[in-house]
């Protein structure tokens, strides 16, 4: 007699199922009332794994729109582009973490806010982080059209005041031995300039040097800076010429982005290139240029590597101190004088 294939029904009845169980003789038979409990649990387990993947999609909708808001709103430039998008990736996911499902970017409301913030504390960030993060908040809420979502002020949610000011020096000088870690000719140069003008790392990747070479002075676009803000900077000195002049021969007529690479390409670069030669808080450079620009200046040290604080000075000191400041802060692109302060002491 033959044998019936494996899955083979064996009967035409309809109350009972026959299968071949490989290794026997014996054919099982199933009970119809046994195959229906095996289809509703099948049913059951296919119901739950697509409202795990309609709730994973809730929260990529989310997601997705936050990413749709920031490619709409180009605000800033693009360090500040790309933190923002980074920041509220983050939120969302954290905001679904809690517990908040089905949320569209219209959903925010004060209930979300404080959730946050409630959370951020209780992970003990500094208050310059939440800060940060508040920022993007109301930037989201800003663009939804839901402003009054949040408090007008920080103190609101109990969130510290940041210390901008500590008189405590966090420039950092770049060597020779910085330099010579240094594989990459396009890294080298930005950091160089960093140090020569005091800029950004986005603005020492995007110049142009021979652009902005204006014979006295350092012409940097608004495409180029933080907050789009137009500058110039004074070239007061050889050694500053000399670096121009080194950078523009590298770059000739475009910037310092090799031309087989985007900013984002060269920006990864930086990165990598800098920690595998140790070099960490590039943003000291900055700090550096400002306070050997503050002793040109006024001819004494500033608070943060020693000199006299605002309330040892005279009067007349205090006249020089401040021009010297809002010169400063103009040359790295603030437009508060106590901005200066951050860098300097007070």
């Amino acid at each position: 007699m033959p044998m019936p294939r494996v899955g083979q029904a064996s009967s035409k009845n309809n109350d009972t199922k026959r299968e071949w169980c490989p290794g026997s003789l014996e054919v099982l038979v199933l009970p119809r009332q046994a195959r229906r409990t095996e289809t509703l649990t099948g049913h059951a387990a296919r119901t739950r794994a697509n409202w795990e993947t309609n709730k994973e999609d809730a929260m990529r909708d989310l997601n997705y729109e936050l990413k749709q808001l920031c490619l709409r709103n180009r605000d800033g430039s693009f360090s500040t582009q790309y933190a923002r998008e980074r920041i509220l990736t983050m939120i969302a996911n954290q905001l679904h973490e809690m517990g908040f499902h089905h949320m569209q970017a219209a959903s925010l409301k004060p209930k979300h806010v404080e959730a946050l913030v409630e959370r951020w504390k209780a992970e003990s960030l500094s208050a310059g982080t939440i800060k940060n993060r508040m920022t993007e908040l109301r930037w989201w809420a800003e663009k939804v059209a839901k402003q009054n979502v949040l408090a007008r002020a920080n103190d609101f949610y109990g969130i510290p005041r940041r210390n901008y000011v500590t008189n405590v020096s966090r420039s950092r000088v770049l060597t020779t031995g910085d330099l010579q870690k240094l594989t990459d000719p396009w890294t080298r140069m930005s950091l160089k300039l960093q140090a020569a003008f005091g800029l950004r790392r986005e603005e020492s990747i995007k110049i142009r040097p021979e652009w902005a070479d204006r014979g006295d002075r350092l012409a940097l676009k608004a495409s180029w800076t933080k907050g789009g803000r137009e500058r110039e900077i004074p070239i007061r000195t050889a050694e500053q010429r000399l670096v121009l002049d080194e950078a523009k021969q590298l770059a000739v007529r475009g910037s310092l982005i090799p031309k087989a690479s985007s900013y984002v390409q060269q920006l990864q670069r930086f990165k990598a290139q800098c920690m595998a030669a140790g070099i960490q808080h590039v943003h000291g450079h900055r700090h550096q240029y400002a306070q050997e620009r503050y002793r040109v200046l006024t001819g004494w040290a500033c608070p943060a590597q020693g000199g006299p604080t605002s309330r040892q000075l005279t009067y007349e000191q205090k006249a020089i101190d401040r021009q010297a400041r809002l010169a400063i802060s103009a040359e790295l692109g603030h437009g508060r004088e106590r901005i200066a302060s951050v860098y300097l002491g007070r």
